[in-house]
């Protein structure tokens, strides 16, 4: 069968029309600039937890120092910038959007990030602890729309599952809608 023989890469290609081309160049980008970043969200849980889930997104942080650089970065790559009031979301030829987190609560991720290869692409990820504390003040969020604290939702779980020491940081709100991990 076509999908037996195909690499993770090429999956998530197939999936985002294109993607890995926008993320390796966003990868290239930022690492030619000398910009200390790292993915969160989406992409963090799935180099985290044990399965992949294929993600339109690919948010990430970059010290605040850097988000200027990071914004001229992107746009000299070829990437189109629009501004909103907490990311600068920035888009290639793909279906895959890419957005730069500027809230503070994210700023010190980025220099906790670690190397990880997602679907076949190398990039910096947040530390584990970092994608759980994030994905955690995402689901928190009353404001956001319900089928994205439901997703947040299923990642802590994916989380939790893959790494069974975070349900000692759940909250008991969390504790009460994520099954406890068989040890």
């Amino acid at each position: 069968m076509l999908f037996e023989r195909m690499t993770e890469k090429q999956f998530y290609d197939w999936q985002t029309l294109g993607g890995t081309d926008d993320v390796m160049r966003f990868v290239n980008a930022l690492e030619s600039a000398d910009i200390l970043w790292c993915a969160i969200g989406g992409v963090a849980v799935n180099h985290w937890a044990s399965e992949q889930m294929v993600t339109l997104d690919v948010d990430f942080v970059v010290a605040s120092d850097s988000i200027e650089k990071a914004e001229k970065a992107l746009v000299d790559a070829g990437f189109t910038a629009e501004p909103f009031d907490w990311s600068i979301n920035f888009k290639g030829t793909s279906k895959v959007s890419i957005q730069l987190t500027t809230e503070g609560s994210y700023r010190d991720f980025a220099e906790r990030g670690v190397a990880a290869d997602v679907h076949g692409i190398l990039l910096r990820v947040a530390s584990l602890e970092d994608t759980l504390a994030g994905k955690v003040r995402a689901w928190s969020d009353p404001t956001r729309r319900q089928s994205k604290r439901l997703k947040d939702l299923a990642d802590i779980a994916r989380l939790v599952e893959s790494h069974p020491e975070l349900w000692q940081r759940l909250n008991d709100d969390l504790r009460s809608q994520i099954e406890r991990p068989q040890s």
